[in-house]
């Protein structure tokens, strides 16, 4: 068994979840009026790393089922809905760990 893993498929599916982590960790960084001064002068970086880091890596998991290659609509059905919930848990771990120490504590 041979895995053929379709590049372009897969790059689309990393960037579109950088880019979903990008849009709302932008929200809570940049709606912010006054930071407190212990966060430092540059406390919106690691946010705006790590979150769409972590949503590229949730693309990537939207990407597994392509590597399964099911035939059972079911199995496909199941497993897509497991690879959602684990983009959102990705996505959300992102945003933890991007925003600790600053706007979640």
């Amino acid at each position: 068994m041979i895995l053929e893993i379709n590049i372009k498929s897969l790059i689309r599916k990393a960037v579109f979840g950088a880019l979903i982590g990008l849009a709302i960790i932008s929200f809570f960084v940049f709606t912010t009026d006054h930071p407190k001064p212990e966060w430092g002068k540059f406390w919106m970086i690691r946010p705006l790393i790590i979150t769409p880091l972590a949503g590229a890596f949730g693309g990537f998991i939207l990407y597994s089922p392509e590597l399964l290659n099911l035939r059972s609509k079911w199995k496909k059905a199941g497993i897509t809905v497991l690879t959602i919930i684990g983009f959102i848990i990705s996505l959300w771990l992102g945003i933890v760990l991007g925003l600790d120490g600053t706007l979640w504590n």
